[in-house]
């Protein structure tokens, strides 16, 4: 299997291949290989023993462990379900977070796409309401778009610390699959930690997303930008992933989704709605644009440096047009891709040895990474 994301796709059109990455779950469409959509759970406080069915339908029994997982599910539903949208553009559909008060909607940007205006449909509600975007920033696949007259009684989701999301917690995943609007999955946190690169898209490279939160919760198009929840009624990611496998010809590989964490949901939706676009990211960066270096066999070998920026990392620390980036840290970089996917998984003002070939001759320098941002 492979990563792969999901795309928008006109609406209401099927699932469509991408390609043999990641595929966006957004403004319904499907990529192929392995795709990847987001989800998140949190671990409820059940009793560690069941009781009998006899003993459960008797008048005035004690609930019992089944029992109080329902009435979880059914509290989370009812608390977070109201904050989550469905978002429609000229060419596809996905879903959405209500963010605040003001009508601040959170989404993905592949969900947006080159769209300005949107409607929107609340949770429960056959009535769309005009959007327009408020900003996009593609390298971490998020967006802020902004009801037009916010109607009274928005009810903005809680967000969790995503530091403390855990293997093994219960969640929920929310949002609008297919179109299928208000729509609810569960599954468990699978994973934490994971570094994702969507596929290309647009004839553009999708983004490479850090930190991403597996679940094995069912993602499918258009669930990306809802919610995944865990059972304190608390948003740990937005679902973005889903996977496929090639293998089986592009058909879904059940219980394989992604979301990007609440940490940099809140870190990137905040600075949107602030100034329109992003300035720290949070994510590292070299200071350089590069492409991938094909070797005398016509095999990626590297990444070779397009140019540098002045008073950047990479500069500082000696790099120059031309490098053909071999290794970082401990890392063996062969593309363009390899080496976006090894920043990712750094974090800014971290030291990292560079490895790289100049005129035939191997060299290392030692960089202290810098922030990617919107203009990197």
């Amino acid at each position: 299997m492979h990563p792969t994301k999901d795309h928008n796709r006109p609406f209401p059109a099927g699932p469509r291949p991408t390609g043999p990455k990641l595929a966006l779950t957004g403004a319904v469409l499907l990529a192929a290989a392995l795709t990847v959509s987001g989800c998140s759970s949190s671990a409820p406080s059940t009793s560690s023993t069941s009781t009998s069915a006899s003993s459960a339908s008797s008048p005035g029994a004690a609930p019992t462990t089944s029992d109080q997982l329902q009435n979880d599910y059914q509290q989370v539903i009812a608390n977070v379900l109201p904050s989550v949208v469905q978002i429609t553009t000229a060419s596809g559909l996905g879903s959405g977070i209500v963010y605040d008060d003001k009508g601040d909607i959170v989404t993905n940007a592949h969900v947006v796409g080159t769209a300005t205006t949107f409607d929107v449909t609340l949770a429960n509600s056959t009535t769309t309401l005009p959007a327009t975007l408020v900003g996009s920033y593609p390298d971490s696949d998020l967006a802020v778009v902004r009801l037009s007259s916010p109607p009274s009684g928005l009810r903005p989701a809680s967000f969790a610390d995503s530091g403390k999301v855990e293997v093994g917690q219960i969640t929920l995943a929310m949002g609008s699959p297919l179109g299928l609007s208000s729509s609810v999955t569960e599954g468990i946190v699978s994973a934490t930690g994971r570094t994702v690169s969507e596929p290309n898209g647009g004839g553009s490279p999708g983004a490479t997303i850090g930190n991403m939160v597996q679940t094995s919760a069912a993602i499918n198009p258009g669930n990306s930008g809802g919610a995944l929840v865990n059972l304190s009624s608390q948003v740990i990611g937005i679902n973005t992933l889903a996977a496929v496998d090639q293998e089986t010809n592009g058909s879904a590989a059940p219980g394989i989704g992604f979301a990007i964490p609440s940490a940099t949901i809140t870190n990137i939706a905040d600075q949107l709605i602030k100034s329109g676009k992003v300035t720290n990211s949070g994510r590292a960066a070299l200071g350089i644009t590069a492409r991938t270096y094909y070797g005398s066999d016509f095999k990626p070998a590297g990444a070779v440096v397009v140019s540098v920026t002045s008073g950047g990392p990479a500069a500082s620390a000696g790099l120059q047009a031309g490098d053909v980036i071999t290794q970082l840290g401990s890392t063996q970089i062969t593309s363009l891709s390899s080496l976006t996917t090894a920043l990712a998984s750094l974090t800014p003002d971290s030291k990292v040895t560079v490895t790289y070939q100049r005129s035939g001759q191997t060299k290392t320098a030692d960089v202290t990474l810098g922030t990617l941002s919107a203009t990197s």
